[in-house]
Protein backbone atom coordinates (compact mmCIF):
# COMPACT_ATOMS: atom_id res chain seq x y z
CA UNK A 1 0.00 0.00 0.00
CA UNK A 2 1.42 3.39 -1.02
CA UNK A 3 2.38 5.89 1.63
CA UNK A 4 -0.11 8.68 2.22
CA UNK A 5 0.79 12.12 0.92
CA UNK A 6 2.29 14.46 3.51
CA UNK A 7 -0.24 16.60 5.34
CA UNK A 8 0.56 20.28 4.87
CA UNK A 9 -0.09 22.56 7.82
CA UNK A 10 0.47 26.07 9.13
CA UNK A 11 1.49 26.75 12.72
CA UNK A 12 -0.14 29.93 14.04
CA UNK A 13 -0.99 31.63 17.30
CA UNK A 14 -3.28 34.35 18.59
CA UNK A 15 -1.88 36.01 21.72
CA UNK A 16 0.00 32.80 22.51
CA UNK A 17 -2.98 30.45 22.01
CA UNK A 18 -1.42 28.22 19.34
CA UNK A 19 -2.89 26.14 16.53
CA UNK A 20 -2.11 23.71 13.74
CA UNK A 21 -4.13 24.84 10.73
CA UNK A 22 -5.17 22.26 8.11
CA UNK A 23 -6.74 23.07 4.74
CA UNK A 24 -9.52 20.49 4.15
CA UNK A 25 -11.30 22.30 1.31
CA UNK A 26 -10.31 19.48 -1.03
CA UNK A 27 -12.55 17.08 0.87
CA UNK A 28 -9.94 15.45 3.09
CA UNK A 29 -11.29 13.89 6.30
CA UNK A 30 -11.10 15.71 9.61
CA UNK A 31 -8.35 14.53 11.98
CA UNK A 32 -9.35 11.56 14.12
CA UNK A 33 -8.43 11.32 17.79
CA UNK A 34 -5.13 9.56 17.08
CA UNK A 35 -3.95 12.13 14.53
CA UNK A 36 -5.15 15.05 16.68
CA UNK A 37 -3.16 13.76 19.64
CA UNK A 38 -0.03 13.24 17.53
CA UNK A 39 -0.22 16.72 15.99
CA UNK A 40 -0.89 18.42 19.33
CA UNK A 41 1.88 16.68 21.27
CA UNK A 42 4.52 19.25 22.19
CA UNK A 43 7.34 16.71 22.45
CA UNK A 44 6.80 14.33 19.51
CA UNK A 45 4.41 16.31 17.29
CA UNK A 46 3.99 19.85 16.00
CA UNK A 47 2.59 21.07 19.31
CA UNK A 48 -0.58 23.13 19.74
CA UNK A 49 -3.52 23.90 21.96
CA UNK A 50 -6.01 23.05 19.22
CA UNK A 51 -6.28 22.08 15.56
CA UNK A 52 -8.20 24.26 13.11
CA UNK A 53 -9.60 22.82 9.89
CA UNK A 54 -10.46 25.21 7.07
CA UNK A 55 -13.38 23.93 5.01
CA UNK A 56 -15.84 25.08 2.35
CA UNK A 57 -18.41 27.70 3.44
CA UNK A 58 -21.80 26.63 4.76
CA UNK A 59 -23.62 29.93 4.25
CA UNK A 60 -24.05 32.09 1.16
CA UNK A 61 -21.71 35.04 1.38
CA UNK A 62 -19.11 33.32 3.59
CA UNK A 63 -15.59 32.81 2.27
CA UNK A 64 -14.98 29.60 4.25
CA UNK A 65 -15.94 27.66 7.36
CA UNK A 66 -13.76 26.25 10.09
CA UNK A 67 -13.93 23.64 12.83
CA UNK A 68 -11.94 23.28 16.05
CA UNK A 69 -10.44 20.06 17.41
CA UNK A 70 -8.87 19.48 20.81
CA UNK A 71 -5.81 17.33 21.28
CA UNK A 72 -7.97 14.41 22.37
CA UNK A 73 -9.88 14.53 19.07
CA UNK A 74 -13.03 16.07 20.57
CA UNK A 75 -14.69 18.94 18.73
CA UNK A 76 -15.02 22.43 20.19
CA UNK A 77 -17.86 24.82 19.46
CA UNK A 78 -15.93 28.08 19.28
CA UNK A 79 -12.45 29.56 19.48
CA UNK A 80 -12.00 33.31 19.25
CA UNK A 81 -8.22 33.27 18.82
CA UNK A 82 -8.64 30.53 16.25
CA UNK A 83 -11.18 32.62 14.32
CA UNK A 84 -8.62 35.39 13.91
CA UNK A 85 -5.95 32.91 12.80
CA UNK A 86 -8.32 31.41 10.23
CA UNK A 87 -9.10 34.93 9.01
CA UNK A 88 -5.39 35.74 8.60
CA UNK A 89 -4.78 32.41 6.84
CA UNK A 90 -7.60 33.09 4.34
CA UNK A 91 -6.37 36.63 3.63
CA UNK A 92 -2.89 35.31 2.91
CA UNK A 93 -4.38 32.55 0.75
CA UNK A 94 -6.26 35.14 -1.30
CA UNK A 95 -9.70 33.67 -0.56
CA UNK A 96 -10.62 36.61 1.67
CA UNK A 97 -9.89 40.14 0.51
CA UNK A 98 -8.54 43.02 2.51
CA UNK A 99 -11.16 44.70 4.68
CA UNK A 100 -14.27 42.77 5.70
CA UNK A 101 -15.62 39.28 5.06
CA UNK A 102 -17.74 36.54 6.60
CA UNK A 103 -16.73 33.20 8.20
CA UNK A 104 -18.76 30.19 9.36
CA UNK A 105 -17.83 28.51 12.65
CA UNK A 106 -19.50 25.62 14.48
CA UNK A 107 -21.29 28.27 16.55
CA UNK A 108 -22.62 30.38 13.67
CA UNK A 109 -21.60 32.98 11.10
CA UNK A 110 -19.23 35.82 11.97
CA UNK A 111 -18.38 39.16 10.40
CA UNK A 112 -14.62 39.77 10.32
CA UNK A 113 -12.86 43.13 9.89
CA UNK A 114 -9.18 43.84 9.52
CA UNK A 115 -8.03 46.36 12.13
CA UNK A 116 -4.60 47.78 13.02
CA UNK A 117 -4.21 45.23 15.83
CA UNK A 118 -5.04 42.30 13.53
CA UNK A 119 -8.66 41.22 13.15
CA UNK A 120 -11.96 42.06 14.83
CA UNK A 121 -14.48 39.22 14.93
CA UNK A 122 -18.17 39.59 15.76
CA UNK A 123 -18.64 36.71 18.19
CA UNK A 124 -22.43 36.90 18.36
CA UNK A 125 -24.66 37.31 21.39
CA UNK A 126 -23.66 35.79 24.74
CA UNK A 127 -26.21 33.15 25.72
CA UNK A 128 -27.32 33.20 29.35
CA UNK A 129 -30.15 30.66 29.89
CA UNK A 130 -28.75 27.73 31.92
CA UNK A 131 -30.10 25.16 29.46
CA UNK A 132 -28.17 26.82 26.62
CA UNK A 133 -24.78 26.88 28.39
CA UNK A 134 -25.48 24.05 29.50
CA UNK A 135 -25.62 24.51 33.28
CA UNK A 136 -27.54 21.89 35.26
CA UNK A 137 -29.38 22.39 38.54
CA UNK A 138 -30.47 25.98 37.95
CA UNK A 139 -33.88 26.78 36.48
CA UNK A 140 -33.42 30.49 35.79
CA UNK A 141 -30.67 32.91 34.80
CA UNK A 142 -28.64 34.47 37.59
CA UNK A 143 -25.83 37.03 37.48
CA UNK A 144 -23.75 34.59 39.53
CA UNK A 145 -24.22 30.98 40.59
CA UNK A 146 -22.94 28.97 43.54
CA UNK A 147 -21.92 25.30 43.84
CA UNK A 148 -20.19 23.32 46.56
CA UNK A 149 -16.79 21.74 45.96
CA UNK A 150 -15.09 19.84 48.79
CA UNK A 151 -17.45 21.49 51.27
CA UNK A 152 -16.46 24.98 50.02
CA UNK A 153 -18.76 27.37 48.18
CA UNK A 154 -17.62 28.49 44.72
CA UNK A 155 -19.28 31.50 43.06
CA UNK A 156 -19.09 32.02 39.30
CA UNK A 157 -20.79 33.62 36.33
CA UNK A 158 -21.84 31.31 33.50
CA UNK A 159 -22.42 32.00 29.81
CA UNK A 160 -22.13 30.34 26.41
CA UNK A 161 -20.11 31.98 23.65
CA UNK A 162 -20.79 28.97 21.42
CA UNK A 163 -19.03 26.91 24.09
CA UNK A 164 -19.64 26.85 27.87
CA UNK A 165 -17.78 29.17 30.24
CA UNK A 166 -17.63 29.61 34.00
CA UNK A 167 -16.08 32.88 35.18
CA UNK A 168 -14.61 33.05 38.69
CA UNK A 169 -13.63 36.48 40.03
CA UNK A 170 -10.41 36.54 42.10
CA UNK A 171 -8.54 39.22 44.02
CA UNK A 172 -5.08 38.16 42.86
CA UNK A 173 -4.70 36.34 39.55
CA UNK A 174 -1.14 35.17 40.13
CA UNK A 175 -2.20 33.02 43.08
CA UNK A 176 -5.59 31.90 41.73
CA UNK A 177 -6.20 28.12 42.12
CA UNK A 178 -6.34 27.60 38.35
CA UNK A 179 -4.98 24.06 38.29
CA UNK A 180 -7.05 22.85 41.24
CA UNK A 181 -10.38 24.61 40.80
CA UNK A 182 -10.32 24.50 36.98
CA UNK A 183 -10.52 20.72 36.58
CA UNK A 184 -12.75 20.39 39.67
CA UNK A 185 -15.39 22.68 38.15
CA UNK A 186 -15.06 20.91 34.79
CA UNK A 187 -15.91 17.62 36.50
CA UNK A 188 -18.82 19.03 38.53
CA UNK A 189 -22.33 17.76 37.77
CA UNK A 190 -23.43 21.35 37.09
CA UNK A 191 -21.52 21.16 33.79
CA UNK A 192 -22.71 18.10 31.86
CA UNK A 193 -20.58 19.03 28.83
CA UNK A 194 -17.63 20.19 30.96
CA UNK A 195 -16.71 23.88 30.85
CA UNK A 196 -13.94 26.39 30.16
CA UNK A 197 -13.06 27.98 33.50
CA UNK A 198 -11.87 31.57 33.53
CA UNK A 199 -10.23 33.26 36.53
CA UNK A 200 -10.56 37.04 36.26
CA UNK A 201 -9.15 39.95 38.22
CA UNK A 202 -10.60 43.43 37.74
CA UNK A 203 -7.67 45.84 37.33
CA UNK A 204 -9.85 48.87 36.50
CA UNK A 205 -13.19 49.52 34.83
CA UNK A 206 -11.39 49.45 31.47
CA UNK A 207 -8.98 46.56 32.08
CA UNK A 208 -9.16 43.01 33.39
CA UNK A 209 -6.62 40.20 33.73
CA UNK A 210 -7.54 36.61 32.90
CA UNK A 211 -6.30 33.03 33.02
CA UNK A 212 -8.34 30.22 31.45
CA UNK A 213 -8.33 26.48 32.10
CA UNK A 214 -9.81 25.10 28.88
CA UNK A 215 -11.70 21.82 28.55
CA UNK A 216 -9.74 19.23 26.62
CA UNK A 217 -6.56 21.34 26.81
CA UNK A 218 -5.73 22.70 30.28
CA UNK A 219 -4.45 26.22 30.93
CA UNK A 220 -3.59 28.13 27.75
CA UNK A 221 -1.71 31.37 27.19
CA UNK A 222 -4.91 32.93 25.84
CA UNK A 223 -8.54 32.01 25.21
CA UNK A 224 -10.53 34.30 22.92
CA UNK A 225 -13.98 32.99 23.77
CA UNK A 226 -12.92 32.98 27.43
CA UNK A 227 -11.99 36.66 27.18
CA UNK A 228 -15.41 37.33 25.65
CA UNK A 229 -17.14 35.37 28.40
CA UNK A 230 -15.28 37.07 31.26
CA UNK A 231 -15.90 40.53 29.80
CA UNK A 232 -19.58 39.78 29.18
CA UNK A 233 -20.19 38.50 32.71
CA UNK A 234 -18.53 41.54 34.28
CA UNK A 235 -20.13 44.01 31.86
CA UNK A 236 -23.60 42.61 32.45
CA UNK A 237 -23.06 42.91 36.22
CA UNK A 238 -21.98 46.54 35.82
CA UNK A 239 -18.50 45.88 37.20
CA UNK A 240 -16.58 47.13 34.13
CA UNK A 241 -17.18 49.36 31.13
CA UNK A 242 -18.62 48.06 27.86
CA UNK A 243 -15.17 48.29 26.24
CA UNK A 244 -12.33 46.53 28.07
CA UNK A 245 -8.81 45.34 27.47
CA UNK A 246 -8.24 41.73 28.56
CA UNK A 247 -4.68 40.94 29.63
CA UNK A 248 -3.87 37.24 29.23
CA UNK A 249 -0.54 35.48 29.83
CA UNK A 250 0.17 35.47 26.08
CA UNK A 251 -1.01 38.96 25.14
CA UNK A 252 -3.93 41.36 25.10
CA UNK A 253 -7.36 41.31 23.48
CA UNK A 254 -9.95 44.07 23.18
CA UNK A 255 -13.60 43.23 23.90
CA UNK A 256 -16.43 45.60 22.93
CA UNK A 257 -20.10 44.97 23.74
CA UNK A 258 -22.09 48.21 23.32
CA UNK A 259 -25.33 46.81 24.77
CA UNK A 260 -27.02 43.50 25.55
CA UNK A 261 -28.70 43.22 22.13
CA UNK A 262 -25.50 43.84 20.14
CA UNK A 263 -22.93 41.34 18.92
CA UNK A 264 -19.89 41.13 21.17
CA UNK A 265 -16.74 41.99 19.19
CA UNK A 266 -13.26 40.65 19.96
CA UNK A 267 -10.13 42.26 18.46
CA UNK A 268 -6.57 41.02 18.57
CA UNK A 269 -3.54 39.66 16.71
CA UNK A 270 -3.05 36.58 14.52
CA UNK A 271 0.51 35.43 13.85
CA UNK A 272 2.08 32.92 11.45
CA UNK A 273 4.86 30.87 13.05
CA UNK A 274 5.93 28.36 10.36
CA UNK A 275 4.73 26.05 7.60
CA UNK A 276 5.38 22.34 7.46
CA UNK A 277 4.48 18.86 6.21
CA UNK A 278 3.37 16.04 8.47
CA UNK A 279 4.64 12.64 7.29
CA UNK A 280 1.61 10.40 7.81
Amino acid sequence: MADQAPLRFSKMHGAGNDFVVLDLRGGQPAPDAKLAARLADRHTGVGCDQILTIETPRQAGSVASYRIWNGDGSAAGQCGNGARCVAAWLVRDGVAGQGSFQLDSPAGTHQVHQVPAGFAVAMGLPRWPPAEIPLAGFATEQPFYEVTLDQAKVTFGAVSMGNPHAVVQVDELATAPVHALGPALQAHAAFPDSVNVGFVQIVSRQRIALRVYERGVGETLACGSGACAAAAVLMRAGLVERSVTVALPGGELQIDWPHDAADLVMSGPATFVFEGEWKQ
